[in-house]
């Protein structure tokens, strides 16, 4: 009877510590990609779209920049530089910039070309071929497609607390600038990400 007893209560003692690792597991929900969620109450994915969309909508329908095509005859050629973290958070700006180069391409008001960093990969493969490719197939040296305009940009932050109340507003700038005579044809700022963040107090 006595083995019976503890037999019983070492297998309770088993079962509540698999009912409490079973717990301790994560759960986890699909949702779509365009689905807004703030847990946090930082910068997220969606503040990068909204932001970024907004900002290559104004850039590429402003006159200076509608008017280069008429000018010209064809589509001004832009080129992503850096956007400085200058807010109070770790923003990975890097996102950023690529989120600004798909909208740029997406627009199709503006070609675009690649960076700094993936030009220096390009022109090793460039340089490769002229060793080791065909001559009807190797790609010519010296020919690349030159940007008229640069963009660059900042995040800043303005944070206001009261107790365990506070609200943070993003200020995302972006410039849009001539190559060749380092004229600003444009100016950005979008200051439409705005958040109350309620701290929940903590209990005694």
């Amino acid at each position: 009877m006595k083995n019976r007893s503890v037999f019983a209560i070492v297998s309770l003692f088993a079962v509540l510590v698999l009912v409490s690792s079973c717990s301790s597991n994560p759960k986890v929900t699909r949702v779509d990609s365009d689905t807004q969620i703030d847990l946090s109450g930082y910068w997220n994915d969606t503040d990068v779209r909204i932001v970024c969309e907004s900002l290559i909508n104004d850039c590429l329908s402003s006159p200076r920049v509608a008017r280069f095509e008429q000018q010209k005859g064809r589509l001004p050629v832009v080129i992503v530089g850096s956007f400085r973290n200058q807010s109070d958070e770790h923003i990975d700006t890097s996102i950023i910039t690529k989120r600004m180069e798909t909208a740029i391409l997406n627009n199709g008001k503006a070609d675009f070309v690649a960076s700094s960093a993936e030009r220096g990969e390009l022109r090793e493969e460039r340089q490769a071929q002229q060793d080791w490719s065909s001559e009807e197939t190797a790609k010519a040296l010296a020919n690349e497609t030159g940007a008229d305009y640069m963009m660059i940009g900042s995040v800043k932050t303005i944070v206001d607390q009261a107790g365990k109340t506070a609200t943070r507003t993003y200020f995302v700038y972006a410039e849009l600038i001539e190559l060749e005579s380092n004229r600003k044809v444009w100016l950005g700022e979008n200051s439409e990400i705005k958040k109350v963040i309620k701290r929940p107090s903590k209990k005694l």
